[in-house]
C-alpha cells in the first residue's frame, strides 16, 4: 500500500479530505475555470488549433494530474510557451487546420507524455538541472515577444505568416495597408481593458467597498467580460460583415475518447520535439509548484511530477488534446484563490467540461481579435527584459548563453533557440570548470584559517607551497592541475613539500586521478613531497580504493593548519616564515 502510494499521490491527501477543503477548493475552481476558458481558447489558436481543442486540453489532464500530482495547487493545461513549440513543431509536418495538424498534435501530446512517464518512473527528476535559470528565463521572454508578434495580425485583421520575429514582421509590414479598423478598434479596446483589470480594476472595487475575494473573482473574470462585450458588438453590428474575423462554429460536446493514429515516419519526425517539450514544459512546471509549495511549508516530487505531467499529457492525447503543463499565472491564481488539494483541478475540469458542452455555441461571434488580445496581454507578462541586465551585470558568461537563447528563438526559431542557450551553457560550463579557481593560500596570524596569500595578510613558509583547489576535478580541468602545479614549484627552487587542500573538491574521476598520480610522480623525482589536506569523506573512499594513497610521497592531513604545522615542526621552521598579501 505504501509503494502504490508512492505512485498515487491521492491516496495521501483523500484520506484528510473534509468539508472545509471541500468548499475552498470549489471556490478556487470557480476562479480558476473563468480563467482557464478564455486562456484554452486563446492558446488553441496559438498553437495553430481549432479552439475547441484548447478546451479539450482542460478536462482530462486536471483531472490525470489531480490523481498522480504531488502539487496541491499547481494547474495544468495549455500554456503560452508549450502551444508556440506545439505550433512550431507540427506546422513543419502539417497543414494548419487540416486534420493531419491535429492528429500531429495529438501524437505530439502522447509522445510527450510518454517520455514524461519513462523519466519519472527512471527517478530522471534532476534533468530539470541541465537547464539555467538564464536560459529558461531568456526563452520564456523571446518566447513571449515572438507569441505577442504573431498575434498582432489578429488585432489588425490581416493576413501574415511566418515562425521567426523578422518572418512575422516581414509579412506584417507588407500586408498592413489592409488594416481592417473594426477589427482593430476591437482589439485595441481589449488590450486597454484587460491592463486595466489586471492593474487597477480591484484596488477599484475594494475602495467601492467589495470584499476581497468577490473582487478578486471579478478581476479574473476580465477576459471572460471582454468575450461576452466582443461577442455582444458583434451581433449588435453586424461586424463580421464588415471583415471582423469571427472564432466560427465550435462543436458542442466533448470528444470520445481515442488513442492517436500512430505512424512511425511521424513519431520519428516528433520525438525530437516532443523531448523538448517535455523537458521545457517540466522545469516551467515543476519551478511553479516548488516555489508555491514553499509558500505553505509543503513539498512536492520532482519524480513524481513527472508521472504526473506524464499522464496528464497522455490523458491530453486521448481527448484530442495538445500537449500540456502546469501554468504559472493560473497555478498563482489557484494558489492565492484558496485551493488546498489537486481535487481543485478536478473541479475545474468539470467546469471546463459543462461550458464545452452548453456554452460553446455562443462563441460563434467571437472576434479572433479578443483572443489575440487576451494573449498578448498573458505573455507580455512572461517578458522580463530586466533579468537581462541583471544577469549581464553579475555574470558575462550566463548573459552570453541568455542573449544566445533570445536572439536564437527570436529570429532563427524556437527549437533552434533552446537548444542554442542550452548548448552553450553547457559548453560554458566546461570552459569555466576546465580552468578552475586555485589559490595560493597562507595562515592568518593568529588564527588557524587559510586565505589566498594575494587577498590577505598571511604567512607562508618559503620551503612549503599550499596550493587550495576550489572545484571537483575531472577530464576537462585535470591537465590544468598539472600545469598549474608544475608553474608554481618552477618558482620556488627551495620547495619541498606540496600540499593541495581540497575542501572544495567533492569528486575526483579516473582522469584526475591519473593527473594526481603523475603530480605525485613528478614532484617525487624533483625531491618534492605531496600532501593532502581536508579530504572530504566520499572523495578519500574512492582514494582508498586506488593507489593513490599508496605511493603518495606524503601524508593525507585532516586540516591545513596541522599539515603546516607537521612539516613545519619537522622542518624546525616555525620562525622561518614570510609575510605575503
Amino acid at each position: 500500500m505504501q509503494r502504490l502510494g508512492q505512485y498515487l499521490p491521492i491516496l495521501d491527501w483523500a484520506q484528510s479530505y473534509g468539508r472545509a477543503t471541500l468548499t475552498n477548493d470549489m471556490v478556487a475552481a470557480v476562479i480558476v475555470t473563468i480563467m482557464l476558458i478564455p486562456q484554452s481558447l486563446a492558446y488553441a489558436m496559438i498553437a495553430g488549433l481549432p479552439p475547441e481543442v484548447g478546451l479539450y486540453a482542460s478536462i482530462l489532464p486536471l483531472v490525470a494530474y489531480a490523481i498522480f500530482g504531488t502539487s496541491r495547487t499547481l494547474a495544468v493545461g495549455p500554456v503560452a510557451v508549450v502551444s508556440l513549440m506545439t505550433a512550431t513543431a507540427v506546422g513543419n509536418i502539417a497543414a494548419e487546420g487540416s486534420a493531419d495538424y491535429l492528429a500531429a498534435a495529438m501524437l505530439l501530446a502522447f509522445l510527450s507524455g510518454a517520455m514524461l512517464l519513462a523519466m519519472g518512473f527512471m527517478r530522471l527528476g534532476f534533468i530539470a538541472n541541465f537547464l539555467s535559470h538564464p536560459v529558461i528565463s531568456g526563452f520564456i521572454t523571446a518566447s513571449g515577444l515572438l507569441i505577442a508578434a504573431s498575434q498582432l495580425k489578429h488585432v489588425l485583421g490581416v493576413d501574415a505568416d511566418g515562425h521567426t520575429l523578422p518572418e512575422i514582421l516581414s509579412d506584417i509590414a507588407e500586408n498592413i495597408g489592409q488594416t481592417n479598423m473594426p477589427t482593430l478598434i476591437i482589439g485595441v479596446a481589449v488590450v486597454a481593458f484587460l491592463y486595466f483589470t489586471r492593474l487597477r480594476l480591484k484596488s477599484l472595487l475594494l475602495g467601492l467597498g467589495l470584499s476581497s475575494r468577490p473582487a478578486d473573482i471579478i478581476t479574473k473574470a476580465g477576459p471572460v467580460l471582454a468575450i461576452a462585450a466582443t461577442i455582444l458588438a458583434t451581433e449588435i453590428f453586424k461586424l463580421g460583415e464588415a471583415g471582423v474575423k469571427l472564432v466560427g462554429d465550435i462543436p458542442a460536446g466533448l470528444p470520445v475518447p481515442a488513442l492517436p493514429s500512430f505512424d512511425i515516419e511521424l513519431v520519428m519526425q516528433l520525438a525530437g520535439p516532443a523531448f523538448l517539450i517535455s523537458i521545457i514544459g517540466f522545469v516551467e512546471s515543476v519551478s511553479v509548484a516548488q516555489t508555491l509549495a514553499s509558500r505553505r511549508r509543503q513539498r512536492i516530487d520532482p519524480d513524481q511530477e513527472l508521472i504526473g505531467l506524464g499522464a496528464s499529457n497522455i490523458a491530453s492525447s486521448l481527448s484530442s488534446g495538445y500537449p500540456v503543463t502546469g501554468g504559472f499565472a493560473r497555478s498563482v491564481v489557484n494558489f492565492d484563490a484558496g485551493a488546498e488539494t489537486p481535487a481543485a483541478g478536478a473541479y475545474t475540469a468539470i467546469g471546463i467540461a459543462l461550458a464545452t458542452m452548453f456554452l460553446t455555441p455562443l462563441l460563434a461571434a467571437l472576434p479572433r481579435a479578443t483572443l489575440a488580445a487576451t494573449i498578448i496581454v498573458a505573455v507580455l507578462s512572461l517578458v522580463d527584459l530586466g533579468a537581462v541586465m541583471r544577469v549581464w551585470r553579475y555574470s558575462k558568461a550566463d548573459f552570453i548563453a541568455m542573449a544566445a537563447t533570445i536572439l536564437g528563438t527570436l529570429f532563427l526559431g524556437v527549437e533552434i533557440g533552446i537548444m542554442l542557450g542550452v548548448g552553450l551553457s553547457i559548453l560554458l560550463h566546461l570552459y569555466r570548470t576546465s580552468k578552475p579557481h586555485m589559490a595560493v593560500v597562507g595562515q592568518v596570524p593568529g588564527t588557524e584559517h587559510f586565505r589566498n596569500v594575494e587577498r590577505h595578510d598571511v604567512r607562508i613558509f618559503p620551503h612549503i607551497l599550499s596550493l587550495r583547489v576550489d572545484e571537483s576535478l575531472y577530464f576537462a580541468n585535470s591537465r590544468y592541475l598539472e600545469d598549474r602545479v608544475a608553474a608554481l614549484v618552477a618558482e620556488k627552487p627551495a620547495l619541498k613539500h606540496v600540499i593541495l587542500q581540497c575542501s572544495a573538491v567533492n569528486e575526483i574521476d579516473a582522469s584526475a586521478l591519473e593527473s594526481l598520480e603523475e603530480i605525485n610522480h613528478r614532484l617525487s623525482d624533483a625531491g618534492i613531497c605531496l600532501h593532502l589536506s581536508e579530504v572530504k569523506g566520499p572523495v578519500m573512499d574512492r582514494l582508498k580504493r586506488s593507489s593513490l594513497l599508496e605511493d603518495l610521497t606524503g601524508e593525507v592531513f585532516l586540516s591545513q593548519h596541522e599539515a603546516e604545522q607537521n612539516i613545519a615542526d619537522r622542518l624546525a621552521l616555525k620562525e622561518t616564515f614570510t609575510a605575503a598579501k
